[in-house]
């Protein structure tokens, strides 16, 4: 088989994501530490407790993250360490993110912020959170804030992760911290302000560092019907407009559109960048729609499924998320892409495939300006607890000890050489090596 090797752009930013929640460990005013500590919320009655350690020693993980070659991290804030009370910031808090974005720089490695990470502060829940406009002035301040201490630092933002994730699992599927209101309706409405939130803290960074770049990190998922009764397409047709598009319109053009609202929301139009892809897997949709279940967790026998039946690795997936982001011309970056595999069998399959769907686009001149794993450090998998791994680097929360496993090296390769080719699929997924290269 002839030797091949696929390279990308010069510039091309190859990193790493976390979230600050489900690495920082030590955390105590926010909903989700409340919510795990209700019986059976989290699966085997997990808690995040140190978490990854990042509070203390984010600086190791950074380390192995520059050995490895990488050149960019996205991590989080914690709203709740920064703010613990409305009004009252922490200076230590500010002081402890300063040190971590500081320690990147010199690292050479890129911040890219995430403000809102599925996690809120306790008197953020106590006044309504989304679903209580005040709550955009408050993200706005809570925006200006970071932006005074640290915006130096920060060449890179994302608002909001995950928006159409978060009102599904919060609102519908109840998994995440329950909110004052529940349901369609009420998520619609913490939609909305989850908008008007964006808006505000976009132009409120903006107007101090008009050179930053500012986005979102929004998941794509492709919607399949799981069977061919008639209307079935026209279900996960609607289902992928309102997971997929509703958000990504709202912000190209200021128009809420039903089921969302109506109307236009102020300085929302334009309000980004660039376009961050989160991908993962697809869905499949149920019609006629099972009352409170709206897709099917069961995946093809004959596939690749992340642990805890997490979804099927489905690289042409991605190209089709990268084809979608071509709609709104802005430059795009991959914010996260991942599976839970303890045992490191099929994340060497995933890194290469879904590393060649990103090449195919770059080939085609598409705009892809980077790609940013998940995640760099096994973490706290939310209402999954320790039961899902994702790290490049396998952690042991009990002791703290780190193991590279056999992904971290294939990443490094890909980093240092800025390229995948087959001799990386002989050495880490020989099963690749007569699809990826043929011949």
């Amino acid at each position: 088989m002839a030797r091949a090797t696929m390279y990308f752009p010069d510039d091309f930013t190859w990193g790493t994501a976390t979230a600050a929640y489900q690495v920082e460990g030590e955390s105590a005013a926010n909903d989700w530490q409340r919510w795990e500590q209700e019986p059976g919320r989290i699966l085997n009655g997990d808690t995040a407790g140190k978490a990854s350690g990042w509070w203390t020693d984010a600086e190791q993980d950074l380390d192995a993250a520059a050995a490895m070659g990488m050149t960019a991290h996205r991590m989080g804030l914690a709203w709740d360490r920064l703010e613990p009370e409305p009004g009252a910031f922490d200076e230590a808090a500010f002081g402890r993110y300063r040190q971590i974005l500081t320690y990147m720089h010199t690292r050479g490695i890129e911040p890219m912020v995430t403000l809102h990470h599925f996690v809120n502060p306790l008197w953020l829940v106590a006044m309504g959170d989304f679903n209580n406009e005040a709550v955009v002035e408050q993200f706005r301040q809570f925006t200006a804030k970071v932006v005074a201490e640290l915006g130096d630092l920060i060449p890179k933002w994302i608002t909001i992760n995950e928006p159409l994730v978060y009102i599904t699992l919060r609102y519908l599927d109840g998994v995440f911290p329950a909110p004052q209101k529940s349901g369609f309706s009420a998520g619609m409405e913490a939609l909305r302000n989850l908008l008007r939130c964006h808006a505000a803290a976009y132009h409120e960074i903006k107007q101090h560092y008009p050179d930053a770049q500012v986005g979102v990190a929004k998941q794509y998922r492709p919607m399949r019907p799981n069977n061919r009764i008639p209307g079935a397409k026209w279900w996960s047709k609607r289902l992928s407009w309102l997971f997929n598009d509703a958000w990504m319109d709202a912000m190209t053009d200021g128009q809420l559109r039903w089921p969302v609202g109506s109307g236009v929301i102020d300085g929302l139009a334009g309000s980004y960048d660039f376009v961050g892809i989160n991908y993962y897997t697809y869905s499949l949709v149920h019609f006629p729609p099972w009352p409170g279940r709206l897709v099917n967790d069961n995946y093809p026998d004959n596939g690749l499924i992340g642990d805890g039946n997490y979804g099927e690795l489905y690289p042409a997936g991605l190209f089709e998320a990268i084809k979608w982001a071509l709609r709104y011309e802005k430059p795009i970056y991959i914010t996260e892409n991942g599976v839970p595999d303890d045992d490191d069998d099929i994340r060497p399959i995933l890194i290469l495939t879904h590393l060649r769907e990103i090449w195919r686009a770059v080939s085609f001149n598409f705009p892809i300006m980077g790609y940013y794993h998940w995640s760099l450090v096994d973490n706290f998998e939310w209402e999954r607890g320790w039961t899902q791994r994702f790290g490049l680097i396998a952690l042991d929360p009990e002791t703290q000890k780190r193991a590279m496993r056999t992904s971290a090296a294939l990443y490094a390769e890909v980093c240092k050489t800025n390229s995948i080719s087959s001799d990386m699929a002989r050495k880490y997924a020989p099963s690749l090596l007569a699809t990826m290269f043929p011949g």
